[in-house]
């Protein structure tokens, strides 16, 4: 079954870190992300740009909105997902603890939505 990985993190408290703090943590990225693919469970995975960066859409009263940034105020913003295929709930649980500095972050774990329609890897 797929799961999808959803980490949040405390963006500006990242941004304060020095050059030498943020490559330390990219580079465990890089090494948990080889982890998932030699177990052969990732299925994908990616980090996301800053919030300041972001827009989202709503449909409001029927007028298309866009706004600037993420849709609410949060005090962790969505970093980054991998979305990994393995048995159960559990086994989703025990790979998302190895999520790397999951000390004071948030990984939440979703399972996916089985739909049956062909997925976009598939074609």
């Amino acid at each position: 079954m797929r799961y999808m990985l959803l980490i949040y993190y405390k963006e500006k408290a990242m941004q304060a870190r020095d050059e030498e703090q943020q490559q330390r943590v990219f580079r465990e990225y890089l090494d948990y992300t080889l982890e998932l693919q030699q177990a052969g469970v990732m299925r994908i995975g990616d980090a996301l740009q800053g919030t300041a960066t972001s827009r989202t859409h709503r449909l409001h009263e029927g007028a298309a909105l866009a706004i600037d940034g993420p849709f609410a105020e949060t005090k962790e913003q969505l970093g980054g997902i991998y979305v990994i295929d393995v048995g159960n709930m559990d086994e989703a649980v025990k790979w998302a603890s190895k999520v790397p500095e999951a000390e004071g972050r948030s990984v939440e774990v979703r399972p996916i939505l089985e739909l049956p329609y062909p997925h976009a890897e598939q074609s």
